[in-house]
């Protein structure tokens, strides 16, 4: 009997041992209260759903032995796509993976990307383990550790940015000066036949006569009369004053002949040191530096004469090259010519368009709110201006804004081709890349947009994909738009964002969704409904996608809600 019992414990114990050792040979399923995920659920930044997951190994469970290796995997539909796999192992084991201890366990923290496809909407994401002890593979099950991605910046349309129309330059009033010179021989105010006969002179004159008689030209003449700053200040005076007077008598005696009645204003310079210091800084004069030095040194005019003829060698050429462009009386005729008014614009374009320069058409644009006679005035600049890329750019805004996205990127193109560095151009070829999802590009091309209207809406919208959202808060300013709404509440700036959204000019369906998305994260489920049977209301669309949005998924007990979206 004895000899029995001690058998039957033997075979007991050594079961146990074998119980044990089976059992130490297996790593345990890890629990999903060993797992924080965050964001949880997921939520896309830019075109990538970023994750970090905090675990923690407990006491006595990682193997001496062991290795392990955790994938994070995000399942959808039929499909999956596997994160950054992170490595760990125990005390016993050799290697660069992150060491475990077994009697205390360990923190971890994985982080991983995964690119957003639409379909990830309705997602799990699952921890896979490759776990081994000796080489023998310790199987564990997958782990859910969240579900879904919320997805609220696919609400963004660079669609809806406004492309960047080509300013004219139509000036209502064109300022014009026409000048000529009378020059004088050293210490002398005589006017010399040889100066009067000259071309420039005649040319004046000419020009003069022809604004006095158009009406559409306003005209007034000047007379600035100056000697030279070399010998004394009396004579200097004396000279420039009688040099005046000599020139508008003659200019006068010669308006009257043509019977051009207007008024001149005449004034006298002693001593002519600004066009020095203007001729000198131009000039080729060896030691133009040191004469420049001594004007800045000296105010007085005494003493800047001395201190300029101790250089002697200096002097002798100015005395040759600059003194005698000073000793000179300068008329000048200032002329406005007054622009077509806009009705005259308009009428000309509506009876003969020929008779509009470019920048009248172009300006002519801006007096009509009829896109049709937009896009057609446009169509007529291409046709007669063709090597100005404004036309081309401009009526690609047209199609842009109709939705004819491929004849806006042709319209585009031809406006680059025609003037490579175009900011205008460039940012709209710019929205067009960011349609495509090329960002890259889109960043490169606004890179050369610099002075474009409407930059800050392209900006925005880029910065917004790029998941750089207080970026785009920056850009966006105080645009008050649906892309700028949204970019507010990416960074949580609810009130802002509500101002902003309730503030849009035209609202649409996406407005109203957005502004039910801040209701419901600040916990106003009066505003979600409001909202949200707005937004269905103009776009049924909306029902199966509040019906299926995280945004919303603490409603979905609720009946109101659910009667709304169904």
């Amino acid at each position: 009997m004895n000899r029995k019992s001690n058998l039957l414990s033997l075979l007991l114990a050594v079961m146990v041992v074998l119980f044990a050792t089976s059992c130490s040979s297996k790593l345990k399923p890890l629990s999903q209260s060993n797992f924080n995920v965050t964001p949880s659920p997921l939520e896309t930044v830019g075109n990538q759903i970023p994750v970090t997951i905090n675990g923690t190994f407990p006491e006595k469970w990682f193997h001496k032995s062991a290795t392990l290796t955790i994938t994070p995997v995000l399942k959808y539909g039929d499909s999956e796509l596997a994160g950054t796999p992170f490595s760990y192992q125990g005390e016993k084991i050799s290697g660069n993976r992150v060491t475990i201890s077994n009697s205390k366990g360990g923190n971890f923290t994985i982080t991983t990307t995964f690119p957003y496809k639409p379909e990830m909407l309705s997602s799990e994401l699952y921890l896979r383990f490759d776990g081994r002890i000796k080489n023998k593979q310790s199987k564990l099950p997958d782990l859910k550790v969240a579900a879904g991605v919320i997805a609220t910046l696919a609400l963004a349309d660079g669609k809806t940015s406004t492309p960047s129309v080509a300013p004219d330059g139509f000036q209502r009033i064109i300022k014009e000066a026409q000048e000529a010179s009378i020059m004088f021989v050293i210490e002398q105010a005589k006017l010399r036949q040889s100066e009067l006969d000259k071309k420039d002179l005649s040319d004046w004159k000419t020009r003069v006569e022809q604004a006095f008689n158009d009406p559409k030209q306003n005209l007034n003449l000047e007379v600035s009369a100056y000697a030279s700053p070399d010998g004394g200040l009396s004579l200097n005076e004396k000279l420039a004053a009688q040099r005046e007077k000599n020139t508008s008598s003659y200019l006068t005696k010669e308006l009257k002949s043509k019977k051009i009645d207007t008024e001149i204003y005449a004034r006298y310079t002693a001593e002519d040191w600004d066009g020095f210091r203007q001729l000198v800084s131009a000039s080729n004069l060896q030691d133009k530096d040191l004469i420049l030095r001594v004007l800045e040194m000296y105010p007085d005019s005494e003493t800047r004469e001395k201190e300029i003829k101790n250089i002697s060698y200096v002097f002798e050429d100015l005395a040759e090259t600059i003194l005698p462009q000073l000793r000179r009386s300068r008329i000048i005729a200032n002329i406005e010519i007054v622009g077509k008014s806009d009705e005259e614009i308009m009428a000309a374009w509506n009876s003969n368009p020929k008779e509009l320069s470019v920048e009248e058409l172009l300006y002519a644009s801006t007096l009509t709110t009829d896109d049709k006679v937009k896009e057609r005035i446009y169509q007529f600049v291409t046709a007669n201006f063709s090597n100005d890329y404004r036309g081309w750019n401009n009526i690609g805004t047209m199609f842009y804004k109709q939705g004819d996205f491929a004849k806006a990127k042709q319209s585009f193109e031809r406006a680059a081709q025609v003037n490579p560095s175009a900011p205008e151009a460039n940012m709209n070829k710019a929205l067009l890349a960011i349609m495509d999802n090329d960002l890259q590009k889109a960043n490169e091309l606004l890179g050369r947009s610099a002075g474009a209207a409407s930059l800050d809406q392209a900006m925005g919208v880029l910065s917004l994909l790029q998941g750089n959202y207080n970026q785009a808060v920056g850009s966006y300013g105080n645009n008050q738009t649906n892309n700028a709404g949204l970019a507010q509440l990416l960074v949580r700036d609810y009130n802002k964002a509500k101002q902003t959204l309730e503030a849009v000019e035209n609202p649409d369906a996406t407005t109203a969704y957005l502004l039910a998305i801040i209701a419901s994260r600040t916990n106003n489920f009066n505003d979600v409904a409001g909202n949200l049977r707005t937004a269905i209301g103009r776009d049924r669309s909306f029902a199966v996608k509040a019906a299926n949005d995280l945004e919303f998924a603490k409603y979905r007990t609720n009946q109101e809600f659910m009667s709304i979206v169904k």
